[in-house]
């Protein structure tokens, strides 16, 4: 298992944008899946939205890019790059997540070609799917 320590080795992003608490399975390259715990006290639930706080779609689909990242970052050849991303394709929003949800991020390798890759990602709480999209990314 990965803690945010080792996290931070592998990717360039520092909290209060890092958005993985830890990462539980690593195949460089292939795969890897961590989880993200959502407390009431994350900056965005202030404004989005106070009564109700709902985590936005969009920092869901960025902690899967960040698991994406940590998987193909973790590459020998590529330790000390960044991953950029390239597309979105197919993202479909279909649960909230909420204060107190635990968040599994999965995002396998699907294809590679020199520096430009795509991911299918998934977002789980529970079991139950809260974000799926395919990422497609490119190493600088």
């Amino acid at each position: 298992m990965l803690g945010v320590k080792e996290i931070e080795e592998i990717i360039p992003h520092r909290h209060p944008f890092l958005l993985l608490d830890c990462i539980e399975e690593l195949e460089p390259g292939v795969r890897a899946v961590g989880y993200k715990a959502v407390t009431f006290h994350e900056d965005f639930f202030r404004g989005h939205f106070p009564q109700e706080p709902v985590m936005p779609g969009v920092l869901i689909v960025e902690a899967l890019a960040q698991a994406g990242a940590v998987a193909i970052l973790s590459m020998p050849e590529n330790k000390g790059k960044v991953a950029y991303f390239g597309a979105i394709n197919n993202a479909k929003f279909k649960k909230k997540v909420v204060p107190g949800d635990k968040l599994k991020l999965e995002c396998e390798i699907i294809k590679q070609k020199g520096p430009v890759g795509v991911g299918k990602a998934t977002a789980t709480v529970d079991g139950k799917v809260a974000v799926a999209a395919e990422l497609t990314f490119m190493i600088g």
